[in-house]
């Protein structure tokens, strides 16, 4: 009989923070964490797949939170992916200001640097919504490694977390913060960032010396990373995502031997 694989042990929790703002925590069993991770979700609030990705990168070997970034709206917010769930999630989106994401960001940042201290590097992941909300972070407090997995509105705006100006207008703080930017889109039907939006972002990050890579899977569709949207879910593309995300983390993260403490 073959050898079934070890799965590697975590915890989960929710915790609310003296702040008032509720995160979903995964943690490794055992070990010490190579290091943080805080993810950001899609419009739907904290689901199934958020708490997945969550758990993957806790097995992986990393402390990980992500923040109920609608905690001010309505706490636990986890909507169905349907027309009903993503009117919802579209309104409570255009409810969040920027100075209170970042707020709420940074708080989940020293709740990590205290878990971890201040020997270990911290990343930031955002799928969707939560891509646009890693830039924006990185762009205001210091990360090893900002990932975008098919964030929109960051070149052009679209919503109120990208005024006055598109996170992309600030890149140049990654630069100076030694943060990489990992960039990873569907195809070109994407709405939220179109071809010409992602040739955009990559001259922008170029000319602001920001270190990056970016991902295009042209056939996959918006959401192909979530094995719970059947009709878009790509299991090639997101299978290959998540050997790309696992590696940066490695290199920049678990391997990086940075300070975490201190702000932007």
């Amino acid at each position: 009989m073959p050898r079934q694989p070890v799965v590697a042990p975590i915890g989960t929790q929710w915790v609310r923070l003296a702040e008032g703002i509720d995160v979903y925590v995964a943690a490794p069993e055992g070990r010490a964490p190579l290091g943080g991770v805080i993810v950001a979700g899609e419009i739907f609030g904290i689901t199934a797949h958020v708490r997945d990705i969550c758990e993957r990168l806790a097995r992986a070997g990393y402390l990980v939170v992500a923040p109920d970034f609608y905690w001010r709206q309505q706490r636990g917010a986890c909507l169905a992916y349907d027309t009903k769930g993503c009117k919802n999630g579209s309104r409570m989106l255009r409810l969040l200001r920027r100075e209170e994401v970042i707020a709420d960001v940074a708080v989940v940042r020293a709740h990590l640097s205290a878990q971890l201290g201040a020997s270990r590097a911290m990343a930031i992941v955002g799928v969707s919504a939560g891509g646009h909300i890693a830039l924006l972070a990185a762009t205001r407090l210091r990360f090893a490694l900002a990932v975008s997995i098919y964030g929109g509105w960051m070149v052009d705006g679209g919503i109120p977390l990208a005024e006055p100006t598109p996170p992309v207008a600030d890149c140049a703080a990654l630069a100076a913060n030694g943060c990489f930017f990992l960039g990873i889109a569907a195809g070109g039907r994407d709405r939220l960032i179109t071809t010409e939006q992602w040739l955009r972002l990559d001259a922008l990050l170029g000319a602001a010396g920001v270190e990056h890579e970016l991902i295009r899977y042209a056939g996959a569709r918006h959401g192909f990373l979530c094995a719970e949207r059947s009709a878009t879910f790509d299991a090639e593309a997101s299978a290959d995502v998540w050997r790309r995300l696992l590696g940066a983390l490695a290199v920049r993260v678990a391997h990086a031997g940075q300070p975490v403490d201190g702000g932007a």
